[in-house]
């Protein structure tokens, strides 16, 4: 079996030709693509995959816990095959999304005391990229 089929077993998902696709793209391309994006991709090697089952697979993954949608983009929801806890920093000029390495559980305020199941932290303004190409 091979590790995105174990990948996906481990969340109690079913792996079958189009969830395997699915995931790995999620996890070989941090792009946080939207699911028109990923089914604009995956028709490509699958002729036979349809939008419906794009969505209802993202949805699925969302809903076991082998990846997150993010709600970053104003416009479309977009995934990410990332689940461990990580910010998002998404620039205003060129739309690019970028995961950023933090430690979430140590920005929660001192007062706090209860149990933390998701965290959610974007960050927007102009990357280094599109930052560099502005005239000074």
């Amino acid at each position: 079996m091979n590790s995105i089929s174990q990948h996906l077993s481990g969340y109690g998902i079913r792996p079958s030709v189009q969830r395997i696709a699915i995931m790995r793209y999620l996890t070989d391309n941090r792009t946080h693509p939207t699911a028109e994006e990923i089914f604009e991709i995956m028709r490509k090697q699958i002729p036979t995959l349809s939008k419906t089952t794009v969505y209802n697979t993202l949805k699925l993954f969302v809903r076991q816990g082998a990846a997150t949608c993010i709600g970053i983009d104003e416009k479309n929801a977009r995934f990410d095959g990332c689940v461990k806890p990580h910010a998002h920093f998404r620039c205003k000029k060129c739309g690019r999304i970028i995961d950023l390495e933090m430690d979430i559980e140590h920005q929660l305020p001192g007062n706090f005391h209860g149990t933390v199941d998701e965290a959610y932290f974007y960050i927007k303004g102009t990357c280094e990229a599109c930052h560099e190409e502005t005239p000074s």
